[in-house]
């Protein structure tokens, strides 16, 4: 069905794009000049959802976050600071963040309730609250130092956002969103922010629902170097402005809305995976031929995680054996002599055997910014894709030093 849906690619879009939203990004001096504190608010009440790290150590926004969805599953503003993680940080950064969501809600006029708050840095470190307060204060709904794009950035290289739109009802909705992640990325939500918008009239339940099965599709199947982190989470708001019907599980056109979400969060999750931490492409592996979903997702998340794959596509290198070597390993039990895989439009592996290839043409495949890794177990219709990135020389040095 998805397929035959149409999505309309707004150029240059955004968490800002659909109707109602203003966002913007300002410096408050926990960096020398980058701009540190980001924000979105809506016009309008919004349904929201969220989904959060399964790292046990919770930062302290994510907790503030989920209290506030549980008063109502709305929200109509999101507070975002980078430097300061706010994780691990006992009574004293619960404390801080529950303050930052009441000077917000003070500052905007709402009730504490309608915000969330956000944070990425550094672990361990308490926020500056008199840098935090005089930012909140100088927030302006009518102009901004900055995008919102760029000031919730940490090690990324570049903004990471997209907008699409499509019918429902006869109304054109929009679904807009933004991302920062670059290290600390692994299935299951890791060192990553995402905040998605649309101004659809969605019911929150069912727009958890929505936000629950499409994050398992997208933002679950990306890795960069394996860890999880402490604080990251995906949100999302409806503001309804686009004028649609009240839009549940049960309304005709619900597919539609689930393929734009979709659309979004794949596009978000592939430019993360894609500036990783000096990573120099992105690899895509498609596993097919499994006897359900859940085999493929979790033996290509096992081939895109292997630090082995990740080095070999590096350096080019068409060795096959460590691809094989990872779906092996992966837990999932399969028929070794049904397997057959490649890299692009190149066979290397069929029936559980090598088979003779081309290596230049196999290195041009390498060569490419997105190396496409195919797996076929021969065994059923279950198929899933996963998304990731090199690792390169670069991640060490990123990493080595990142306090400082």
């Amino acid at each position: 069905m998805e397929q035959q849906i149409k999505l309309t690619t707004i150029e240059n879009g955004s968490v800002g794009t659909p109707k109602g939203y203003i966002t913007g990004g300002q410096n408050i001096g926990m960096r020398k000049s980058k701009p540190d504190m980001g924000w979105i608010y809506s016009q309008q009440p919004a349904s929201a959802a969220g989904v959060y790290t399964t790292n046990l150590f919770q930062a302290a926004p994510l907790q503030v976050n989920q209290a506030s969805l549980k008063e109502g599953g709305m929200l109509q503003a999101i507070l975002v600071n980078t430097v300061s993680a706010n994780s691990c940080t006992g009574e004293e950064g619960l404390k801080n963040a529950y303050t930052t969501r009441s000077w917000m809600a003070e500052h905007l006029d709402l009730p504490e309730h309608l915000v969330a708050v956000a944070s990425t840095g550094v672990i361990g470190l308490q926020l500056p609250m008199d840098k935090m307060k005089k930012g909140v204060e100088n927030i302006s709904l009518k102009h901004a130092d900055a995008p919102f794009e760029k000031a919730i950035l940490t090690t990324d290289t570049h903004t990471k956002h997209l907008a699409v739109s499509f019918q429902i009802d006869g109304k054109t909705v929009t679904i807009g969103g933004a991302c920062k992640g670059s290290g600390m990325i692994k299935p299951n939500m890791a060192t990553m922010l995402a905040f998605v918008t649309t101004d659809a009239a969605v019911d929150a339940g069912s727009l958890h629902q929505a936000l629950k099965q499409v994050t398992d599709r997208t933002f679950n199947r990306i890795t960069v170097d394996g860890d999880t982190s402490t604080n990251d989470m995906v949100l999302v708001m409806a503001n309804g402005m686009a004028g649609n019907a009240m839009l549940t599980d049960a309304h005709p056109q619900w597919a539609v809305f689930v393929a734009g979400l979709k659309a979004v969060c794949q596009g978000l999750a592939k430019l993360i995976a894609g500036d990783g931490e000096g990573a120099t492409k992105l690899i895509e592996v498609q596993v097919t031929g499994a006897k359900d979903e859940h085999a493929a997702e979790v033996i290509s998340k096992s081939i895109v995680g292997s630090s082995l794959v990740k080095t070999a596509v590096f350096g080019s290198d068409a060795n096959w054996g460590r691809v094989v070597c990872a779906m092996g390993y992966s837990g999932e039990p399969f028929d070794p002599e049904k397997v057959t895989m490649g890299i692009g439009d190149t066979t290397l592996f069929v029936k559980g055997m090598p088979v003779p290839f081309d290596e230049e043409k196999a290195k041009a495949q390498l060569d490419k910014d997105t190396v496409v890794i195919k797996a076929d177990l021969g065994e059923g219709n279950g198929e899933a894709v996963a998304w990731g990135c090199d690792l390169t020389y670069n991640y060490v040095k990123i990493n080595a030093s990142y306090r400082s």
